[in-house]
């Protein structure tokens, strides 16, 4: 029997707008849900009933208003989205997935959440997140591990681990997540979901933290293409003092339209090859692009393989950004004894990191990007969209990247896990992952399009055409 969890977010909108489904009803669910299974996968760090049931008695009220009035509501009205503890929610613990503020309040919202409540959208909770999202991994001192619904053994990686272990647990039909080097598109590849790192600019990341270093964004988790674009229109969109700002879609047009049209040919990149040195890539990856690769030639795509070398100069200004990112978390007075080894390296190294330093890593930043855009994409003679691996790895076990007794060790094995994903943050380029193969044993393994600077539509109606050729939402875990 169908049950309201087995129903897309898009399909819980439109039987909420329908009066079929009452939001009061759907959060009802979800909470049950959480209660009885959260304690297995480690999605959330804090659960929000109380705010969850006074949104989804108002929803119900708006949404029946609207039916008499005639009014149009938002496609995801009524439906439950849970909020990554990294962003700010007014009322609401916002830990960071650190134990130096397992205690913070923040009075205002981060301008996603304000974006999340003008559409209706439900509070479940915060998901759970690595101490300041800066691990590939979803482990912390102050909550269980995140681990993908597939394999309980494994973790869900990071660092929206928590919002791709709700979505793929079924305690929530979609997910706020955020990405700086991959944190988005790693939890979509391990947890057999699609997962959206929008454009640089696509997404405010306002009002208090903004991002200097332009890596780190907001987007969707979710289990369908078209849900997923849903949720990137609640997002998308700049505010008064943002810094970048994505070219915006055509007037009239949305994300969500973009599902449910299909691109012309296409010239696409086939990239296997990790662009760090000394990275082997893992068999069921290679098979997972291959595969990919050939279903893009039978839905009458070009699929040409590249070679692009190695490059150190990649990894080496990444990681001077990311010790100054570090560095700049908001740890308060006294807080920096309660910090785990890897934050204590990374903030201390970021400190030594001189201005002129962090200017040459971010130039050397902009200079891949615009490598990448003159090289390999530029309009007209380019490619259209590049196919990788999301990782180069299957998943893991819990506890396999974290190393609290050898930091050093643990930020140097994030490198062979995930060698390919940090490019697109590094570029600003828009990339997806896409859910289309599982392993012998029955694990996901994801594969990356990526697309022109400001070009998600392409990406999300290509993906939407392969998951028409090569269905995935009816692959569930068996906890489902």
């Amino acid at each position: 029997m169908t049950q309201l969890h087995d129903l897309t977010a898009l399909e819980q909108g439109a039987a909420v707008r329908a009066g079929e489904i009452s939001p009061v009803e759907l959060t009802e669910h979800y909470l049950e849900r959480i209660d009885r299974l959260d304690a297995s996968v480690g999605a959330f760090l804090t659960v929000t009933p109380e705010i969850a049931r006074k949104q989804a008695a108002d929803a119900e009220s708006e949404a029946a208003a609207a039916r008499r009035e005639g009014r149009t509501l938002s496609p995801l009205h009524g439906v439950p989205v849970p909020v990554k503890d990294l962003t700010s929610v007014a009322g609401v613990r916002c830990t960071m997935g650190s134990a130096a503020l397992a205690g913070y309040v923040p009075a205002a919202d981060d301008h996603v959440v304000t974006r999340l409540r003008s559409a209706g959208t439900i509070l479940l909770g915060k998901t759970n997140t690595p101490e300041f999202g800066l691990p590939a991994h979803t482990e912390n001192d102050i909550a269980p591990p995140s681990r993908t619904p597939w394999d309980l053994r494994l973790s869900a990686g990071g660092s929206s681990g928590g919002a791709g272990a709700a979505v793929a647990a079924g305690l929530a039909p979609l997910a706020h997540a955020s990405d700086g080097g991959g944190s988005i598109r790693i939890p979509a590849s391990v947890c057999g979901l699609f997962g959206i790192k929008p454009s640089r600019g696509r997404v405010s990341s306002g009002p208090v933290l903004h991002d200097i270093t332009g890596l780190i964004t907001s987007g969707p988790l979710a289990r369908t293409v078209a849900d997923a674009a849903a949720l990137l229109d609640v997002l998308a969109g700049t505010m008064p003092g943002d810094p970048y700002a994505a070219p915006s879609l055509p007037p009239g047009e949305t994300f969500a339209d973009q599902a449910h049209r299909t691109p012309g040919p296409l010239r696409v990149a086939q990239l296997t090859r990790p662009p760090v040195p000394g990275v082997e890539l893992h068999p069921d990856c290679r098979r997972a692009v291959d595969e990919a690769g050939a279903l893009l030639r039978d839905l009458g795509h070009e699929v040409v393989e590249v070679d692009v070398p190695a490059d150190p100069a990649l990894g080496e200004a990444f990681t001077r950004v990311w010790e100054v990112v570090a560095a700049t978390a908001p740890v308060p007075d006294g807080g920096e004894e309660l910090l785990l080894p890897l934050t204590r390296l990374l903030r201390e190294r970021g400190k030594r990191v001189g201005g002129t330093e962090l200017a040459g890593a971010l130039y050397r930043l902009r200079a891949i990007g615009q490598l990448v855009a003159d090289g390999l994409q530029q309009p007209g003679s380019g490619f259209d969209v590049i196919l990788s691996p999301t990782l180069a790895r299957p998943p893991l076990p819990v506890g396999a990247l974290r190393n609290d007794a050898d930091p050093d060790a643990e930020f140097a094995g994030v490198i062979p896990f995930t060698p390919f994903t940090p490019l697109c943050n590094a570029t600003g380029q828009p990339a997806v992952s896409v859910p289309l193969h599982w392993t012998a044993e029955g694990l996901p393994i994801g594969v990356m399009l990526a697309g022109r600077y400001g070009d998600e539509a392409t990406l999300i109606s290509l993906s939407a055409r392969l998951e028409e050729a090569r269905p995935w939402a009816g692959r569930r875990p068996a906890m489902w």
